[in-house]
């Protein structure tokens, strides 16, 4: 299984977090996953019935682009009522659900 990320997802991640494990465990794993640019679906239109904020849209553009089965967002508030929908094929997880799908 192939994980990856953008930079600007990383950096958001790295904004979001206030406790110094909460970013030592993510610089962990962004060791152990591609980092992909973050322009790679730049200008391409968002083809989906859902609204989201301009800031929230390049998150799910580059899991298009990349051909992605799944992207994993703990954004409860914009991304909340997407858990558990596809978007252009992109199934949207918590990464709780994610993890527990896989486990149980």
């Amino acid at each position: 299984m192939q994980r990856i990320t953008t930079i600007y997802a990383a950096e958001e991640a790295r904004r979001n977090l206030s406790q110094p494990k909460q970013r030592e465990d993510l610089e962990e794993l962004l060791d152990s996953v591609e980092i992909t640019a973050t322009d790679a679906s730049k200008g391409r239109p968002l083809f989906s019935t859902i609204e989201l904020p301009d800031k929230d849209q390049p998150l799910v553009l580059a899991a298009i682009g990349a051909g992605a089965t799944h992207l994993l967002i703990g954004d409860v508030q914009h991304f909340g009522p997407q858990y558990g929908e596809r978007i252009e094929g992109v199934l949207i997880l918590s990464p709780g659900d994610y993890l527990a799908s896989r486990t149980g």
